[in-house]
């Protein structure tokens, strides 16, 4: 009968070595999925009940995560607007000096994207240094009645690294939740349960 051949030593540090490739690649690829947050979530969604400024302020957000729009398309809209289309809840074509155009060379739109699938996922991608995004409902009167959300995107927090050599570890920690219900209210976090698994179990291997 045949004797089990054992590994040896130098196959075993390469086996490690190149898991441990993998377990980076899948921990970098995580850090840039971001969260999904579900806007209005979990008690509303993108309707006349929720107070979004609310629901924003009690949330972090940063590049890469995104928001998911949920609605009846026969009843609402989504409009990414400027800072003044969402302050004015217009989101007529106006003229640079504030007033309503009347089609002068000056006129600008508030309006910068529309979204009307009832399902919309719109990336929080910081660009040109805007770090605030804008949205309202465009349907009369639904801006004025609170449809509107402001997003602050602010910087990512920055990766750690333990350990040297192979047994070297690089995390992005997660940001501090500035209330209890944003670790859960509206978000899925579901894509980084995928890439913890594997550090996990490279963790427990390079330790065997």
């Amino acid at each position: 009968m045949d004797q089990l051949q054992l590994a040896s030593p130098s196959a075993m540090a390469t086996t490690k070595a190149l898991f441990l490739i993998m377990v980076t690649a899948a921990a970098l690829v995580g850090t840039t999925l971001g969260a999904s947050y579900t806007v209005g979530g979990p008690a509303g969604s993108w309707d006349l009940k929720t107070n979004y400024t609310q629901w924003a302020s009690a949330r972090r957000f940063f590049p890469g995560d995104s928001l998911h729009f949920r609605y009846p398309t026969k009843e609402h809209n989504v409009l990414e607007v400027t800072k003044a289309g969402y302050d004015t809840c217009n989101t007529s074509v106006v003229s640079s000096s504030g007033g309503i155009s009347n089609g002068s060379a000056a006129a600008v739109s508030t309006v910068i994207a529309t979204y009307q699938t009832g399902n919309d996922i719109i990336p929080l991608v910081v660009s040109s240094g805007v770090t605030t995004r804008y949205f309202v409902c465009g349907v009369a009167g639904h801006c004025a009645a609170g449809m509107k959300l402001k997003v602050a995107v602010g910087a990512q927090p920055p990766v750690q690294c333990r350990g040297r050599g192979i047994r070297r570890r690089c995390t992005r920690p997660p940001p501090a939740a500035p209330a209890a219900s944003s670790a859960v209210g509206g978000v899925d976090r579901s894509t980084s349960l995928w890439f913890a698994a594997v550090v996990a179990a490279g963790s427990l291997l390079l330790c065997s």
